[in-house]
């Protein structure tokens, strides 16, 4: 019998104190043994010498469309993708897939869809909408990871955005459960109203597009949810933060008490408003890319410790839905999980914003596992914890190609950049997920419920 099932040699191992030689033990799909050496046998060793060990990334904003949407993406492909990029967990958004995860029916469905195709675990967002605040508590009670409301119109008729009293009296509902609400914050009245004029006179660039959702429709959002999180103690995450100045505005309220967190997407850290008329309809996203000087203050919030997490906003469509003239038409969302990880670690060495590794396991693993209950099991690398690995390797700069995509459709707005760093392989709770393209193990994938109130 070997004392291990798994141990990984020779590796620079990322724990909260940095980047350290060490070497970990794996029995059960669990962490059993962290040293500079390890003795005994296992069923697997692997030799990682000039590698990087992270934990396994959690991508907290995914929407992989299954049920009713699967030739969207599809939870088979969608994790693929994640996990050549290093992700073992994810966060699956309750629209576009169809029906909207708005009651216990739909989250049943979805549960079982994602046990059978998924080879990364997962969790669930519950959807907070006008029309189903009865529905939370059931939601909570059957495990959803939080719920999720847009302050603007969500793309799809069967995910109403939530007014300013639904948003709050779900808000008030989320609260007593202990469980955080995820909100998409831009002012409709604003974009809505930007949009007609625009469409009326007949301006439908990309330009016209941008300029139709400016940085204050963000601004006025997430004052306004700030406000209603004074008032009813709810515990709110902000997603895909676009700008340096409402990072700000989250990080005043915090130091007074609010309960708040925040992410942003590579998109918004790596590309601005010109390449977004430079790549056209593959890189159109709401909020929309902003300005190069935004793009820079929110990169000056990030490197100050003030944004949380960093996700993909995966949010793939077939090739149809990104034709046209029409910017205000063509599908929105940037697909993007399968390069989270490499090219936010690439990104430090190209312009110099130096993010220590041990920060980057953080926004991408620990601090998720700390903001949605899941401490007990993921995060980090440390004895006790599920045994979940991100392998990088630093390369001399490989171009993202549409060859080496894993998505459904082989579409992105990072097509043709150059990342320095390179995921080898994927491992969730000891057994290799992916590896160097492939994907050796059937989909064996569990969900995620929150473990204490967040």
């Amino acid at each position: 019998m070997s004392d291990f099932d798994l141990i990984l040699r020779n590796g620079s191992v990322v724990t909260p104190d940095g980047a350290h030689p060490q070497e970990v033990g794996v029995r059960d799909g669990v962490i059993v043994a962290i040293a500079d050496s390890i003795g005994g046998t296992a069923a697997e060793e692997l030799d990682l010498t000039g590698l990087f060990v992270f934990p396994g990334a959690i991508d907290v904003h995914v929407h992989l469309n299954e049920p009713g949407r699967a030739d969207w993406e599809g939870i088979l492909t969608g994790t693929r993708a994640l996990a050549a990029g290093g992700a073992s967990s994810f966060f699956d958004m309750p629209l576009n897939s169809s029906p909207a995860l708005l009651n216990v029916e739909a989250l049943a469905a979805k549960r079982a869809l994602c046990e059978e195709k998924s080879i990364c675990d997962f969790a669930l967002w519950g959807g907070l909408t006008p029309v189903n605040l009865a529905e939370l508590p059931a939601l909570s009670a059957e495990g959803v990871i939080g719920f999720k409301a847009f302050m603007s119109a969500s793309g799809t008729s069967d995910f109403p955005r939530a007014d300013t009293a639904s948003l709050y009296e779900g808000m008030r509902i989320a609260a007593d459960l202990g469980r955080v609400v995820a909100v998409h914050a831009e002012n409709d009245s604003i974009v809505s109203h930007l949009a007609k004029m625009a469409v009326g006179e007949g301006r439908l660039s990309m330009r016209d597009y941008l300029a139709s959702r400016p940085v204050v429709a963000e601004l006025e959002a997430v004052q306004r949810v700030i406000l209603l999180a004074w008032e009813t103690g709810c515990a709110v995450h902000f997603v895909h933060v676009s700008t340096g100045r409402a990072v700000q505005m989250i990080t005043s309220a915090r130091e007074q008490g609010a309960d708040l967190t925040c992410e942003t997407c590579p998109h918004y850290l790596l590309l601005d408003e010109e390449d977004a008329v430079r790549i056209g309809a593959a890189a159109k996203c709401a909020p929309p890319l902003r300005a190069a000087w935004d793009r820079a203050g929110l990169w000056a919030r990030l490197l100050a410790g003030e944004v949380d997490l960093v996700a993909s906003d995966h949010s793939p469509a077939p090739p149809d839905l990104k034709l046209g003239e029409d910017f205000f038409r063509i599908w929105g969302g940037i697909s993007g999980a399968q390069h989270t990880l490499p090219l936010v670690l690439s990104e430090t060495a190209v312009e110099g914003h130096f993010i220590p590794l041990e920060r980057l396991a953080a926004l991408l693993a620990q601090n998720p596992a700390r903001r949605f209950g899941l401490t007990r099991r993921k995060g980090a690398i440390e004895v006790g914890l599920e045994a979940d690995f991100a392998i990088v390797a630093q390369s001399d700069g490989r171009v993202i190609t549409r060859d080496a995509l894993h998505y459904r459709h082989r579409q992105t707005a990072y097509l043709g950049r150059r990342v320095r760093a390179e995921v080898v392989r994927t491992i969730l709770r000891g057994r290799t997920i992916a590896m160097n393209g492939e994907f050796p193990v059937p989909p064996a994938g569990r969900m995620l419920c929150p473990e204490v109130a967040a």
